[in-house]
């Protein structure tokens, strides 16, 4: 069992304490964490478009590009195996769950895109059009800083234990 699991004080009375005692997930802590990954990744993708197209950190570039994917992935895996189906069990909601199923794909899709021109800009290529990339940009963290707030809001005030 993971040490989160074991300091948790609410795990009798949590909807998610089975899968924290098999040692699998801790979902409320691997999903803070993950958002707050995937909020440190909007914010680098952010910095990249407020520079555009004078200032291009390279490296930067190529950094984010090497995370974005497989981060993405990972957060979509735990949410899609341990914190839905929790969800599920305390909401009838197949609807939300299902847009959100359909979002991962669409974030997953654009990751992808966006990777490849990071990947490009990053080995130095030129920004062909600076107002294009940049909207891509913005356009990526922008949805995923919303799909994080809706999950923070509604996902996770819906599986953690009340507080007492």
């Amino acid at each position: 069992m993971r040490q989160e699991a074991r300091n948790c004080r609410k795990l009798e009375d949590c909807p998610l304490g089975t899968i924290c005692c098999a040692g699998e997930h801790v979902p409320c802590i691997d999903m803070g964490r993950m958002h707050a990954a995937k909020l440190d990744l909007c914010a680098a993708l952010e910095e990249i478009a407020d520079n555009l197209p004078a200032r291009v950190d390279r490296f930067r570039c190529l950094s984010v590009a090497s995370n974005l994917v497989p981060l993405l992935r990972a957060c979509h895996r735990l949410e899609e195996e341990a914190v839905f189906p929790a969800f599920a069990a305390q909401r009838d909601e197949a609807a939300v769950i299902a847009r959100l199923k359909t979002e991962h794909l669409e974030d997953e899709c654009a990751a992808e895109d966006l990777t490849e021109m990071l990947l490009a800009v990053g080995h130095g290529e030129a920004v062909a059009n600076p107002e294009a990339f940049g909207y891509m940009l913005r356009a990526f963290f922008e949805a995923a800083r919303r799909h994080i707030a809706f999950e923070r809001d509604h996902i996770l005030a819906a599986i953690r234990p009340a507080e007492s």
